[in-house]
């Protein structure tokens, strides 16, 4: 009950602040900014949601039920652009698609043009810009979800309708679209989160979502109660997305065993002629766009920018993010194993109950998220601070939102959702007995945790750790708001260097944050390919 209310302090924090600041911001908010940026944000949810489920759907057929050239080499490489955080994407696209980009410059060369004014090229500034960008980072969400469900439930009804003389266009239309819906929206939900949460991206773009709203009313117009009047509108898309996520895997269903996959296998449909190579270049465009093209932009200038990986800024940066995302997933990693122990071993109602609402964190967008934070932690701070001067007669300063406890507690709250799924998730393969068989052999119950459960469950803790580690070393949203002067973190410094057009400056930290992102991409790349081969379930 104590984490889940820490959980929910900041929703409480930010739903105060907002009521109790009085109504002096809402003619110029209600006027100008909420029904503009609500709109931009509406529109900027449905393209993206529409082009990663074009995107997502589709590859994940192709790779689930298709043969074609270098399948199981794309199949694996489609999950790699989730280790491209979408601001990063957002500074590479803009350094192709620039007037000096190597893009247009080779328009100029090939049609003999002078100025920008010679022709028309597609702004990425720009709503269809944003979209680009985060459909070619988040399309993962829903290849995963749809693969793993055309692998499984939609591939056994799949080889029945061919077997009843279906085309293979109707049995993808007709069946295994209507039985993969749930994993689409399931899918969906996480592709609209992200981009809800999303701040260094659509800033860079040019694009006023409510995130960005958020960031300018607090720090350029200097109204917290204006930004978290409009965080309470944020926090009811958050409220419906995990409505319906929640809706979604509800209804998920998954049925499968070993003759059936092998059998699958064997039938997968050949293409040829132009249609295997169609195939090969619909899966590859994804990752040229959502990969390839950020790591060779980044990559080459960090190239150019050897002498910067010694520098004092950098490594002070890097010493603070793996400060904060050490202290992130160690918190994560135990509150997470708390909730995943109290739940396997009570059966209780309101522990169940209380684990939910401890998982509500990851929905919430960082800016959001960093309002609520830095409002209680200011008010103990500001009351620490007056005790010790009534009492002691010196001053504690702020030892909360002065140091980087304020992004260590609101990347807790945000990725505790994923480390408490990774340690039940760990829980679940061990059967119960396990303690049963503990007990009976006369250990207490601690001594049957400490002694079997730990051990048994080292992999899946550190799995977790590893997770919250690098989402926290990439987190931007709430660490931008956050941040005490003079405390950078690698993904801060992108965004500072960024924020000047020096991008070349910004590459550095930003290959050094991919390739960290990298590592748990691998692992599920891994994952996928043990349970297509049937090594691990």
């Amino acid at each position: 009950m104590l984490v889940a209310g820490l959980v929910v302090l900041p929703i409480v924090a930010i739903v105060w602040l907002a009521v109790s600041g009085g109504v002096a911001d809402w003619p110029h908010l209600f006027e100008n900014v909420i029904p503009r940026a609500t709109g931009r944000t509406l529109q900027l949810i449905a393209l993206t949601g529409l082009v990663t489920a074009i995107t997502g759907v589709s590859t994940a057929w192709l790779v689930a039920s298709c043969e074609f050239p270098l399948r199981r080499a794309l199949a694996a490489a489609l999950v790699l652009p989730l280790a491209i955080p979408a601001y990063l994407a957002a500074y590479a696209f803009g350094e192709v698609f620039t007037f000096t980009g190597p893009l247009q410059t080779a328009v100029r060369a090939l049609f003999g043009f002078k100025t920008s004014r010679d022709y028309w090229f597609p702004d990425i500034r720009s709503m269809g810009g944003a979209v680009l960008v985060l459909s070619s980072v988040l399309y993962p969400y829903i290849y995963l979800a749809c693969r793993s469900m055309f692998l499984m439930q939609g591939r056994a009804a799949a080889d029945v309708a061919r077997t009843l003389g279906a085309s293979p266009l109707r049995v993808f239309l007709t069946v295994q679209i209507p039985m993969a819906r749930p994993a689409i929206m399931v899918g969906l939900t996480l592709v609209a989160m992200e981009t809800l949460n999303d701040i260094g991206a659509v800033e860079f773009l040019g694009v006023q979502t409510l995130t960005f709203s958020i960031f300018d009313t607090w720090l350029n117009r200097g109204s917290l109660a204006g930004a978290a009047q409009i965080a309470c509108i944020m926090l009811v898309f958050v409220v419906a997305l995990m409505a319906i996520e929640r809706a979604a895997r509800r209804r998920q269903r998954f049925t499968s065993n070993k003759t059936t996959t092998a059998v699958n296998d064997s039938i997968r449909l050949k293409l040829s002629g132009w249609r295997k190579w169609g195939a090969t270049l619909a899966c590859l465009l994804p990752v040229l766009f959502g990969f390839a093209v950020p790591l060779l932009v980044l990559g080459s200038s960090a190239l150019r920018r050897l002498d910067d990986f010694a520098s004092e800024r950098l490594l002070s940066a890097l010493g603070n993010s793996l400060f904060v995302a050490g202290m992130a997933a160690l918190i994560t990693v135990l509150i997470g194993f708390l909730l995943a122990y109290a739940t396997r071993t009570t059966h209780s109602r309101p522990i169940a109950m209380a684990a939910r609402v401890s998982a509500m964190g990851y929905g919430v967008p960082g800016t959001v998220l960093a309002i609520g934070v830095l409002f209680p932690l200011a008010a103990i701070d500001n009351g620490l601070d007056g005790l010790m001067r009534q009492y002691a007669g010196f001053s504690t300063g702020l030892l909360l939102t002065g140091t980087g406890f304020a992004i260590v507690y609101a990347a807790s709250v945000r990725f505790l959702t994923m480390a408490e799924g990774t340690v039940e998730a760990g829980f679940q393969k061990l059967s119960p007995h396990l303690d049963m068989a503990a007990r009976t052999l006369g250990r207490t119950g601690t001594q049957a945790l400490f002694s079997v459960l730990v051990p048994l469950m080292r992999p899946a803790t550190l799995s977790a750790a590893l997770l919250v580690f690098i989402e926290t070393l990439k987190e931007l949203s709430a660490t931008i708001m956050l941040r005490p002067f003079n405390f950078n973190t690698l993904a801060t410094l992108v965004y500072e260097d960024a924020s000047r057009a020096k991008i070349e400056d910004a590459s550095v930290p930003a290959v050094i944050i991919v390739l960290a992102g990298l590592i748990p991409v691998i692992l599920v790349s891994r994952s996928l390919d043990k349970r297509r081969t049937g090594k691990s379930v």
